[in-house]
């Protein structure tokens, strides 16, 4: 699912031309109690409470894919019978009106959602009609399908913060009454995922306010589906694989780092011109070379484990049949990821800046091996 799939959901998100169905609820306290329950036709609600919705409702699919929006893919297990994938489809086909579903629903949030305070589980029913488009991108008056899902959204429910206010009863100025109040989401899904204009039931697109925590624990023990790192989870875990390569010399670690980030970001500025697929964008020398040297340099001074996900190894000819692993550097725009292949003798720079993806070719001579690095363009 890319961006374009999610800003034309989110564009429907009006007052015009919102179509969902039904909304439904479940208010938690800081015990994990049920408090209350809601469940409401959408579009009969008053236009206050119409359009809070409506935000909460853009809010979960806003952000940047990578970071705040990671598609997660079902494993094979849960789309079986008596799996989550199984169980959300059923949600979905019961257009929220199966009372018992929802509750089997909120107590599966409820049992590995991990927040301290208090929550609101929210449920959006949705039945898009998708309309044919054109080669131009014009809109056809057919329908292509209908994109029937669900939207969820979890928001923290907050004490309003203390202060003074006008006391109408008594005629004074005095302390502000505190009530509870609905917050943005901290976390939700859109299921199933809208790919190609499609709909995918084998993902899901997960929402996190906050992508240095993201909720891993919904992701595998409430949706089913593998934890996905967030872009600046990956960014964080480079920078410390850099600073314990380079120990103390906190002012050299922070050179490399500037000094990768700095090359990815010249490659892209003189190739941004080569927007097709596949087009080269180097021969080896210049910032793509810069880039991998650098990498280069770590490599020989960090060794991990697999499991921690990282490519660097001694600089010792690498034996046939070895997986490389990933190290992955990203920055406020984008993400640099360097990416084994299947290719033992094949190591593959991807980066990607300003949301532009590299991939082809650069010839270099790494771990021993005459190995090739390509560049170019996704």
């Amino acid at each position: 699912m890319d961006k374009k799939g999610v800003a034309e959901l989110k564009r429907r998100f009006t007052k015009e031309r919102c179509t969902f169905t039904r909304l439904c609820g479940c208010y938690v306290d800081a015990g994990k109690n049920k408090v209350v329950d809601l469940s409401e036709t959408f579009l009969n609600l008053e236009d206050e409470e119409f359009y809070k919705y409506l935000e909460i409702a853009k809010k979960t699919l806003s952000g940047t894919i990578g970071n705040n929006l990671l598609e997660l893919n079902f494993p094979l297990e849960e789309e079986a019978a008596g799996g989550r994938q199984q169980f959300l489809l059923g949600l979905r086909e019961s257009k929220l009106k199966n009372p018992e579903l929802l509750e089997r629903f909120y107590d599966m949030v409820i049992e590995s959602y991990d927040y301290a305070g208090n929550y609101l589980i929210l449920l959006f029913h949705d039945a898009y009609d998708v309309m044919t488009k054109t080669t131009d991108n014009n809109a056809l008056d057919e329908s292509e399908e209908v994109f029937e899902y669900l939207l969820c959204a979890i928001c923290p429910v907050q004490l309003s913060k203390p202060g003074l206010g006008y006391r109408e009863d008594e005629n004074r100025i005095g302390p502000r009454i505190r009530d509870w109040v609905v917050s943005v989401p901290d976390s939700g899904f859109l299921f199933p995922a809208f790919t190609d204009r499609s709909t995918d039931i084998h993902s899901l697109m997960f929402y996190t306010k906050d992508t240095k925590a993201p909720h891993a624990e919904f992701m595998e023990l409430g949706l089913g589906c593998g934890a996905r790192r967030t872009a600046t989870e990956q960014k964080m875990t480079f920078h410390s694989i850099v600073k314990q390569a380079y120990g103390d010399d906190v002012e050299k670690s922070g050179e490399v780092l500037m000094e990768i980030q700095q090359n990815l970001n010249d490659l892209v500025e003189e190739k941004a011109e080569l927007e097709d697929h596949g087009v080269p964008v180097g021969d080896g020398g210049g910032e793509a070379a810069g880039a991998v040297e650098g990498v280069a340099e770590l490599r020989r001074k960090v060794l991990q484990s697999p499991q921690q996900g990282i490519l660097l190894e001694y600089d010792l000819p690498l034996p046939g049949g070895v997986d490389l692993q990933r190290v992955t550097l990203t920055d406020a725009h984008g993400a640099a990821d360097l990416l084994g292949n299947d290719h033992p003798s094949q190591v593959v720079c991807l980066c990607q800046v300003e949301s532009k993806n590299f991939k082809n070719p650069y010839i270099s001579r790494v771990s021993g091996l005459s190995t090739k690095l390509t560049l170019a363009l996704l």
